[in-house]
This record gives structure tokens, sequence and C-alpha cells, in this order.
């Protein structure tokens, strides 16, 4: 809009006040347009952007003089090592343990005789090769009759043999095929309606209401499992734990309401994952799932936690990653100071790439419970060397670079949810059993979030509980790389033939001992 300079006051002093307010005008303006500028863009990645928080590393030494002075003075060629390499080309051998059926080919009676003399030519050996074929799975009935006997002089005294022992009782379903559902749905995340159509295909039509039935009762018959598991995880030293929503209905609303899963993942001497189901996103919570616990608790800082820490059982350990995300949000609007909290952090995370590879070289004994702990001692010291220097740095430039910023801008922001949790954040350093991020419990409760994207929602309260406990069976089967369809069967055939099953012997880790041969490498 153009200004009519002839309505402006004549005086100077007024139209140096005027421009003073302008100015301060303009600025309020574009610290409120650069606010919006990146609260677009958060909305455009989170709609269309990738989900990496990748950075050139270039540009962040740009912000770490000292040591990119350091790298000049003692500079040499690099030899950059994948970490992955790709498997070299070529046909992968086909395991021993594959059923062989042989297919022999012969010539025809004619062939085999020789074109030059007519003579019948002999065999003198034959070629092998091998094509892998596929019988889709099937469902089949099993009848069991039980004999009757009696005494023909008494014509009393009739004996019946014991019927078979079922995991549902009086119901139709086998411990194998109540294995593929919930294999089917908590560890291949397909919803009721598609696991309906794959029995279709197999010739027996079973409706979803029957299957999530089925699933409920299987729920109930390993909770004993699912409750030994717990206790087994609050003996850890170190629990990381996150959660994420779930929609599940209620008849007493028009529309789903929100309750929520979380995940408590132990450490390597209770390597378990186990989940809960709550209502709702209340402290109660996990301080009525945690309670008795002590020990470090890997968190982000949602606040319902704050009680669990002040009762003085539980230290806070926070996430670096959470963190991290913050000032990598600020980049595009405030990009010197972004810039230069991610060179930061990222120097921390390169001792934690340090750490990594010194895990592997850690072999002098094939004992896990000496190596775990000798490499745990190397990472503390390590940290104490080399990670506390950077923390204390970085702490002294965000007390500076937050006395510069707008308390409200993206920087600002980041800073203020990193120091007044400076605590949590740098108490990864005091010992070796603990992790820089909270990264662990973010990938457990993903198999959830894949699961809600499937099938939407939970049909009620007890279909979450059940839930809670299938998932917790799979990701520990997982976690401790145990084919989860075998292993699920084994457990329902067990709980449903013995009162009182040994529980530490059902144990993924003690399980996978004595069957040996189910075993399977998920980090491949």
């Amino acid at each position: 809009m153009d200004t009519d300079v002839a309505k402006l006051p004549s005086d100077i002093e007024t139209l140096k006040a005027m421009v003073a307010e302008q100015s301060t005008t303009i600025g309020s303006l574009t610290s409120q347009l650069a606010k919006l500028q990146h609260y677009v863009e958060q909305l455009l990645r989170a709609r269309y952007g990738p989900r990496g928080e990748r950075l050139d590393p270039n540009q962040l030494v740009l912000f770490d003089t000292t040591r990119a002075e350091e790298e000049k003075k003692t500079s040499q060629p690099t030899v950059v090592v994948k970490q992955h390499e790709r498997r070299g080309g070529g046909r992968q051998e086909l395991p021993d343990s594959l059923e062989r059926q042989v297919v022999e080919h012969d010539l025809a009676e004619d062939q085999k005789q020789c074109p030059g003399c007519g003579t019948q030519r002999p065999r003198i050996g034959c070629e092998e090769s091998e094509q892998l074929e596929y019988v889709p799975p099937k469902l089949f009935v099993l009848r069991h009759r039980r004999w009757k006997y009696a005494c023909r002089r008494c014509q009393e005294h009739v004996a019946i043999a014991r019927p078979a022992a079922k995991p549902i009782e009086k119901g139709l379903p086998g411990p194998g095929l109540l294995s593929a559902l919930v294999t089917g749905k908590y560890s291949d995340h397909l919803p009721l309606y598609r696991l309906e159509d794959v029995f279709f295909r197999s010739g027996v039509e079973l409706a979803r209401s029957t299957l999530s039935r089925w699933a409920l009762a299987t729920a109930q018959l390993l909770r004993p499992l699912y409750d030994f598991m717990v206790q087994e995880v609050l003996r850890s030293r170190v629990i990381h734990t996150d959660d994420t929503p779930m929609p599940v209905l209620d008849p007493e609303l028009p529309h789903t309401r929100t309750a929520r899963l979380w995940t408590y993942v132990g450490d390597w001497r209770h390597p378990y994952t186990v989940y809960d189901y709550t209502t709702s996103r209340r402290r109660d919570g996990p301080q009525q799932f945690l309670n008795g616990y002590a020990g470090y608790l890997e968190a982000d800082a949602y606040g319902g936690y704050d009680g669990i820490y002040a009762a003085g059982n539980v230290k806070q350990v926070l996430c670096w990653a959470h963190a991290r995300r913050k000032f990598y949000e600020a980049r595009t609007v405030q990009p010197d100071e972004a810039h230069a909290a991610l060179a930061f952090i990222a120097r921390l995370y390169a001792v934690e790439e340090e750490l990594n590879a010194l895990r592997y070289t850690i072999s002098e004994t094939s004992d896990l419970v000496q190596v775990t702990r000798k490499w745990h001692r190397e990472r503390r010291r390590l940290r104490q060397r080399e990670s506390l220097p950077i923390l204390a740095e970085f702490k002294k430039w965000l007390e500076t670079t937050g006395h510069k910023v707008l308390p409200k801008s993206p920087v600002g922001q980041a800073i203020g949810y990193v120091l007044p949790r400076w605590e949590g954040l740098a108490r990864y350093c005091e010992d070796g059993c603990l992790a820089i991020d909270n990264n662990l419990s973010e990938r457990m409760i993903r198999p959830c979030a894949i699961g809600r994207k499937n099938y939407l929602f939970f049909g009620s309260d007890d279909g979450g509980r059940a839930a809670a406990v299938l998932y917790s069976i799979m990701a520990s089967a997982k976690a401790n790389q145990v084919e989860p369809f075998i292993y699920v069967r084994d457990l329902i055939d067990r709980f449903s033939k013995e009162s009182e099953p040994d529980l530490n012997q059902l144990l993924p880790t003690s399980w996978l001992a004595n069957h040996p041969q189910h075993r399977r490498n998920w980090s491949r």
C-alpha cells in the first residue's frame, strides 16, 4: 500500500517514532511468517516428505571448527568401509532341511539306441538340478476316536479312553490353526477379513467373528506366560518404553475412542518385549505397570513418568533422537543455529558408532556374560572420556544461544526442550548398559502401528488386552530369533495338555535352546 506523503507529520521526532514502531511491527510479522513457514514445512514433510532425517556431513563440519582444524592437521586419505555389503551374485544354496522329491526324466526307448550302429546305449551318469516349488498350506480334520470297553459278564463297568486335550474347551480349532490365526494377525499384520479369505482358499469358511473369539481364547490360554515375561522384564536393570495410540470401538459413542499400547523392552539379561493396554494415556497406566521397579527407564519426555521418577527408585534416561529432531525441523528457518546444534549431536553419535565397532572386536571369550560386561565397561569409559566434554561444550553453547534467539522461535523452542531436561539427556554416560536414544522401543512399537493401519481399530477393551498378550509373545519370539508359528503352536499344545507347565522352559530363550532347528535370523 502506498503511503500518502502529505498526511505524514512534519516533525522529525514523530517520524522517527513512527519508523521505530513500524520496525517493531515488521520484525514481529517477519518472526510470525518464519514460524508459519516452519509449521507448513513440518506439515508438508509429514504428509509427503521422507521419514529420514539425513544431513550432509560436510555441512555439519562448518559448525565444528575445532574438530575441522584438527582433521586438517592430521588429514590422511579416507577409506570408506560400507556397513552392509551387498551379497555376491549367484543363486543361494537351498537348505538341506527342505524335503526333496526326485523327478526322473528319461529318454524314450527308441532314443536309447545308438544312431551309428543301432545298439542299446547304457546309462553312464545323470545331471541334477534343483527347482524350488511351493504347496499352499491346507486345513485338515483330525478325527479323534475314543474306544469304549465294558465287561460282558457283568454287563457294566464301561471304560473309555480320555478325550484329547483341546486348546478351547469343546472348541473346533487345533493348536496349528490357532497358531496360524494369531501369527497371521499379530506377526504378519493381517486383519481378520483377510485371514477369512486365506482359510476359505483352503476349503473352509470361517467367519471373522469366530476367528475373533478364537484369538481372545488363545490370549487367555497364554496369559500365564505373558505375566511371567512381565515379571522378567521388571527384573531388568534398564527398561525401554514407548506408547502408541490405538482406536477402539465404544458402544456408548458414535465413533472410536483412543486407547494406548505401551511397550516395555527388557535388558540383555531379560531379552523380552511386553506390551500393556490402557484405555487412555493417563499416567496411572505406566505407574501401575512399573510399580516396584527399580532401575533406569529410557523413554521420551512424557510428563506421565514424572511421578515414577519422583519416587526415587527409577532414574530418567531421555532420548537424544527426540532432541535432535527438534533442531532438525528448525534447520530451514534458522539454519545457522540449527546446524550448529546438529553438529554437536553428530559428534555424540560419532562416539556411539565408534563404540558399536568396538563391540564386535571384544571376542576374547565366547561367554556372553563376560563379553557383555566388558563391552559395557569399555562403553562407559569411552563416553566419560569423549562424550562428556562434548556435552559440556554443547550445554555452554545452548545457554549462550538461548539468550540470542527468541524463545518462541523453532530453535528457541528446541533449546527450551533440551536445557530443562539436560540431566536425563546426559545420564546415558554414567552406565555402559544405557543407550544414547530410545530407538529400540520405537522399533518395537512399530508392529502395533503397522497392524493398526491394516485392521484400523480394536473391537473392544478385551480385544486390546488380548492384543497386548499376543503382541508380547510374537515380539519376544522375533527378538530372540525364534520362528513364531512353530513356537506358538508348541505353546498352545503345552498349555492345552499341562495344567501347570514350566513357564521358565517356555520363555523364547529357553525354548530355542531346546529347539535350535527353529532359529531364524531376523536381522537379514
